[in-house]
C-alpha cells in the first residue's frame, strides 16, 4: 500500500510524515521545503501479530507495511506548472489513495500560504488543481476516440464515458465522487487520473483540540465537505505524532494514556487507509515465522495464497483455517485441532480479516 500525503504547503505534512516514519524530512516555515518526494516505509502496528508471537516464539516476526510518500505542497496553478506543479502531480499517480492534510489549528508563528485558515477553501485548491490535470488528459483521449468512434461503435462506450467524465469535472465533481461499473474503470484505469483515487482527509489540529476530544468548526467543514463526496476524514496532531515518535514503546504506551489517547495517529491513520482501499489482513504464523499479509477484502483462498508465492496459488489444495482469537484462546495449533477449531476450506472460500492459515499446495 503506497499512500501519498498532500497539501497546501505549511499545513503540517512533512512534520506529520516525519512522526509516521521517523524519516527526519525536511520541515521548515516556508512553502516547496519539499521538493523530492520523501518515502518512509512503515510497519503496521498489529496486536495479532504481536500475541501470536508471544505465543508461537518464532524466529522471525514480519508486520505488514505501508509505504508514505511526502508530496511537495501544491498551490495554484499546479496543474499548469506553477510551484513545480506537473512534477508534484506526477508523483500523485504513482501511489495508491491520497491523504490530504488540511490544517485546522491556528498559529501565528506558522505562516499560511493563503493568508489565512480557511479548511475548505485549502482543499477546494488542491481538488482543483488535481481535477484540472485529469481534464487535460481526459480532453487530449476526448480527441482521438471522438474519430475513432465514427468508424469503429467499440469506442462509443469509452466515448460515452469520456463525456460524462468532462461533465463532472466542469461541475468541480472530483470523479472518486461518481460511481463506476468494473467496465468504466477497466476503460479509465490506464488513465491514471487523480481526481479518481481515494482520499482520507487528515485534520491537523492543535493539541488542546485533540485531548479535549472535542472536534473544532474547522473540523466539522471538513467532515460535512468529505460526507459530500464520500471520503474519510480523521483528526491528528502533528506536534503530538511528533513528540510519540521519539519515544520507545513503554513510553508510547504511557504517554498515550496520560493524554486519555488508546491509539497514536499513526494507527488510526493506517485503519482508515485500510478501510479506504478495501483491504484487511489474513496471518501465517509457525516456527520459523509469523507474518502478517495485506490483500483486498473479497480475496478468495487460492489468490491469497498467491501473495505468498505464485507456486502457492497455482497448485492450491486446500487452506487450513482458523480465526487468530480461536488458535490463542487454545494455546496451539495441537489443541485447536483437537477441539475441531481448525477448518479445512476450498478454492472458492473468501478469505476473512484476522484469518490464520496454512496452504496445502503441489507443484
Amino acid at each position: 500500500m503506497k499512500l501519498g500525503i498532500v497539501g497546501l504547503p505549511n499545513v503540517g505534512k512533512s512534520t506529520l510524515f516525519n512522526a509516521l516514519t521517523s524519516a527526519h524530512a525536511e520541515a521548515q516555515n516556508y512553502p516547496f521545503c519539499t521538493i523530492e518526494p520523501n518515502i518512509g516505509i512503515v510497519t503496521v502496528p498489529d496486536k495479532r501479530i504481536d500475541m501470536l508471537a508471544d505465543l508461537i516464539q518464532p524466529e522471525k516476526v514480519t508486520y505488514a507495511t505501508v509505504e508514505f510518500v511526502d508530496i511537495a505542497g501544491l498551490v495554484k496553478g499546479a496543474s499548469k506548472g506553477e510551484g513545480l506543479g506537473n512534477k508534484f502531480l506526477s508523483h500523485i499517480r504513482e501511489v495508491d489513495s491520497i491523504v490530504h492534510v488540511v490544517r485546522c489549528f491556528e498559529d501565528k508563528n506558522i505562516t499560511h500560504v493563503e493568508g489565512k485558515i480557511d479548511p475548505l477553501s485549502d482543499i477546494e485548491i488542491i481538488n482543483l488543481e488535481l481535477m484540472l490535470a485529469d481534464l487535460e488528459i481526459i480532453d487530449n483521449r476526448l480527441k482521438k476516440v471522438e474519430k475513432m468512434a465514427k468508424s469503429d461503435k467499440s469506442y462509443v462506450k469509452e466515448l460515452e464515458l469520456l463525456e460524462a467524465l468532462k461533465s463532472a469535472i466542469e461541475e468541480e465533481k472530483p470523479l472518486r465522487s461518481l460511481s463506476f461499473t468494473d467496465e468504466e474503470l477497466s476503460l479509465i484505469k490506464s488513465f491514471r487520473l487523480l481526481s479518481l483515487k481515494p482520499v482520507l482527509y487528515v485534520c491537523n489540529i492543535s493539541e488542546e483540540d485533540l485531548i479535549s476530544g472535542e472536534y473544532n468548526d474547522y473540523v466539522k467543514q471538513v467532515i460535512n465537505y468529505a460526507e459530500k463526496e464520500g471520503s474519510e476524514v480523521i483528526a491528528i496532531s502533528a506536534k503530538i505524532e511528533s513528540e510519540i515518535s521519539q519515544l520507545s514503546e513503554e513510553e508510547k504506551k504511557e504517554f498515550l494514556a496520560e493524554l486519555g489517547l488508546e491509539e497514536s495517529g499513526l494507527e488510526k491513520l493506517i485503519k482508515s487507509s485500510y478501510d479506504l482501499l478495501g483491504l484487511m489482513s489474513f496471518l501465517t504464523a509457525g516456527p520459523k515465522e509469523v507474518r502478517a499479509w495485506t490483500i483486498k477484502k473479497g480475496t478468495k483462498a487460492p489468490q491469497a495464497a498467491g501473495k505468498i508465492h505464485s507456486d502457492m496459488e497455482r497448485g492450491f489444495i486446500r487452506a487450513e483455517v482458523i480465526n487468530y482469537k480461536d488458535l490463542l484462546d487454545c494455546g496451539g495449533f495441537n489443541k485447536a485441532r483437537e477441539k475441531g477449531l481448525v477448518r479445512l476450506e476450498g478454492k472458492d472460500y473468501v478469505m476473512q480479516d484476522g484469518d490464520v492459515v496454512l496452504f496445502r499446495f503441489n507443484v
